[in-house]
């Protein structure tokens, strides 16, 4: 779907009855990095008891366990969700792979147990074969320019990146912090070579589809069949865009000041935007409601 405006719908509950599995972005939609919203978790919950399943698909640098206690301390019911698939998950797999090369972490500490249970040999930068990046090492005071020296002297040494964040920038509260894909979009724009792990590539959306298949007891739902829904445009939209999927765009998050506010979208700023990015969503919401 990529032309006419795309319709606002003020409540989730109309159109769930059209899918069985739920492929939901997490931060901006579930929770702003502080504190969950309440009336998203209950409508996850609702989903579920109606005998849908649903996904929590995040481009968070850690693994799906560790992620779940992040939204246990945020207030996130665990019964509103039936499984997490994170891009720590799929960039886990890709440091697996690489069994007999160094790898240099370019993130902060918290992140580190994306290498929990991993055979993994660390290296400084000069001496790395490779770099997974997570993220700024201090995302509160750093910009992706503060790191131009170091992506430069990666670029000379033609180093591999593994980005296990592809977000650009989140919401924390009512701020905006810069992730790792602000500084893999940099390092790519120097020509370096980049692997994106989480949305909107490919492998997390396979990776979540393969799990969703498990837990409900037999093969993959068709694609018909899959909803995601998420606040940004890069990532989430056009993510299930290229993988075949109808999305549900919440306008009450990433992009909230961008086109009106989170009370009062404007929609017409909003369809400009999905016209200019060759992609659509199946309707807006303001946030998620059933």
């Amino acid at each position: 779907m990529s032309q006419g405006a795309v319709p606002l719908i003020e409540r989730f509950a109309p159109i769930a009855h059209g899918y069985d599995v739920l492929f939901c972005d997490v931060w901006g939609v579930v929770h702003n990095g502080v504190a969950a919203f309440a009336d998203a978790c209950a409508a996850l919950g609702r989903f579920r008891e109606g005998g849908g399943t649903v996904i929590l698909l995040t481009n968070a640098p850690r693994p799906g366990a560790a992620v779940m206690r992040i939204l246990d301390r945020f207030g996130v019911p665990r019964p509103s969700y039936d499984a997490i698939v994170s891009s720590g998950d799929v960039t886990r797999g890709v440091v697996e792979a690489r069994p007999s090369q160094s790898l240099f972490h370019l993130g902060p500490e918290r992140d580190r147990p994306i290498f929990d249970g991993l055979d993994v040999s660390f290296a400084p930068l000069e001496a790395a074969d490779y770099v997974v990046c997570s993220g700024l090492f201090d995302d509160t005071t750093e910009t992706p320019e503060s790191y131009s020296g170091m992506l430069a002297a990666m670029r000379a040494r033609s180093l591999f990146m593994v980005c296990a964040n592809p977000d650009v920038v989140v919401e924390r509260g009512d701020k905006l912090v810069y992730c790792a894909g602000a500084l893999a979009d940099a390092y790519a724009a120097l020509g370096g070579e980049v692997l994106y792990c989480g949305k909107p590539h490919a492998p997390i959306y396979q990776a979540a589809l393969a799990r969703a298949a498990s837990l409900r007891g037999g093969a993959p739902p068709p694609l018909s069949r899959v909803l995601a829904i998420g606040d940004s445009v890069r990532t989430d939209l056009t993510g299930a865009a290229a993988f075949g999927l109808d999305c549900v765009f919440v306008t009450s998050g990433l992009h909230a000041e961008h086109y009106g506010s989170r009370e009062a979208p404007d929609l017409e700023a909003l369809n400009a935007v999905f016209r200019a990015s060759g992609v659509a969503p199946k309707a807006i919401i303001r946030g998620l409601v059933w």
